[in-house]
């Protein structure tokens, strides 16, 4: 069974190899091996982020873990995978279009066994280690920017940083409201928001908020979609830039998902799946 469908691998495939540097496969003198494929190791990269499992499991004969995790690095360093990901979120933008006028922000809290440098106690884990990931997205679910911290981080003062992700989206909305639970409700909060020109939309605290009553529960939802993919649900990573990478990768597999599935209904491509995604 494949990690993820062909119609959903290929597009993300040619995209990233046109933003790959350019680099000789071969020794000029011909006394070295053979640089292994880039397209062999995307692909296990792939089946790492989906499984969750270790990269000594993934490697072969062909494609040692040593060069996995080689590989990998040189991709974090050309920063390829963040580029990938503000392409796919204009994409999305061009064809679709995002919905900025609400958009909402959550935490969700994952484990981290090996520790690291974003590995924090989890207050609701018998303090183990774990990663705190916030993430906003706009009003259907497509995640606009994540951030990573460690899991005893409060919910809000991660905030700021996760609004900031918004930049690279430009001009926003001048009414545009923002989402969240009761964790947010403080006076800071709500001061930032409005510093920012944002309108705030918190659950109040003491007061009952059904999560089906408000609009916030578009971003559980994508909580999930980042969930389903479980190298992000036990992170063995422990350097940021390396968990920011898997991050951002998690990212770019949902906005093609989600781009293909809106895109299904409205435009005729070739290689368009025969059935809705």
């Amino acid at each position: 069974m494949p990690a993820l469908q062909p119609y959903l691998i290929e597009p993300i495939w040619e995209q990233f190899r046109a933003l790959l540097p350019e680099r000789e496969t071969n020794h000029p003198l011909g006394c070295h091996r053979t640089r292994i494929p880039d397209r062999m190791v995307f692909e296990k990269l792939v089946q790492i982020l989906v499984f969750g499992c270790a990269y000594e499991r993934i490697a072969d004969g062909c494609c040692s873990a040593t060069t996995l995790r080689r590989r990998r690095d040189e991709w974090i360093e050309a920063g390829v995978m963040a580029t990938l990901r503000e392409l796919a979120l204009e994409a999305y933008d061009k064809t679709i279009g995002l919905q900025l006028s609400d958009v909402a922000v959550d935490c969700c809290i994952t484990k981290a066994p090996c520790g690291g440098q974003k590995a924090g106690r989890n207050p609701v884990d018998r303090g183990k280690q774990g990663i705190k990931r916030s993430t906003v997205v706009d009003a259907k679910g497509i995640p606009l920017g994540a951030v990573t911290a460690p899991a005893n981080r409060h919910d809000s003062p991660l905030l700021d940083e996760t609004l900031g992700t918004l930049e690279v989206l430009g001009e926003l909305p001048e009414q545009m409201s923002v989402h969240l639970d009761r964790g947010y409700d403080s006076r800071s909060t709500r001061e930032k928001l409005k510093d920012r020109g944002l309108l705030p939309a918190i659950s109040e605290k003491g007061k009952p908020a059904p999560l089906q009553a408000t609009k916030r529960w578009v971003v559980e939802r994508t909580n999930s979609w980042h969930n389903a993919h479980k190298k992000l649900v036990w992170c063995t990573e422990r350097r940021d830039g390396v968990i920011d990478f898997w991050v951002a990768f998690s990212e770019v597999v949902i906005l093609v998902r989600r781009l293909i599935r809106e895109g299904w209904r409205r435009y005729r491509w070739e290689g368009r799946p025969r059935r809705r995604p």
